[in-house]
């Protein structure tokens, strides 16, 4: 399945970059996430409790940041499993500069089984553009603005 996100963040790209890289600020802002821990480098474990409608669950993960070209892009892998399921893939983040925001666009490749397939891809990609939206608005008030 593939899933395209965009997002704009009242901050500039060398913040934001920052941001998405630093695992304090991903741990309270990641929609859920009950732990994040550091794995290695650019490596990290977590453990996710989503309440949205046929993801419900707790879901332990991995994550692995790439290609790091700061401020403009990065690539994130990642593969979870709980209850509900399990999921893996790869996204695509560029970050582009608009005035003193910065716009996220994230293109993902995820593939998901078990319930969560179930579920039906109009589900899951309304889940995920909803937990997205609560991960951009928590970036933006890690970073000091408003979403």
């Amino acid at each position: 399945m593939k899933l395209a996100i965009s997002s704009l963040v009242p901050a500039p790209c060398e913040r934001v970059f920052a941001a998405l890289v630093d695992p304090e600020i991903l741990r309270r802002s990641i929609p859920g996430c009950e732990s994040l821990s550091t794995a290695g480098p650019d490596a990290y474990e977590a453990v996710l409790k989503i309440g949205v409608a046929g993801l419900k669950g707790t879901y332990a993960g991995k994550a692995a940041i790439h290609d790091q070209r700061p401020p403009d892009s990065l690539t994130l892998t990642f593969e979870g499993k709980g209850g509900p399921g399990f999921l893996r893939g790869s996204a695509a983040i560029a970050l582009s500069a608009e005035g003193e925001t910065t716009r996220i666009a994230c293109d993902a490749d995820v593939q998901v089984g078990g319930l969560i397939a179930a579920v039906g891809s109009r589900l899951v990609d309304a889940a995920a553009k909803k937990l997205a939206g609560d991960f951009f608005r928590q970036l933006s008030r890690e970073l000091g603005g408003q979403a």
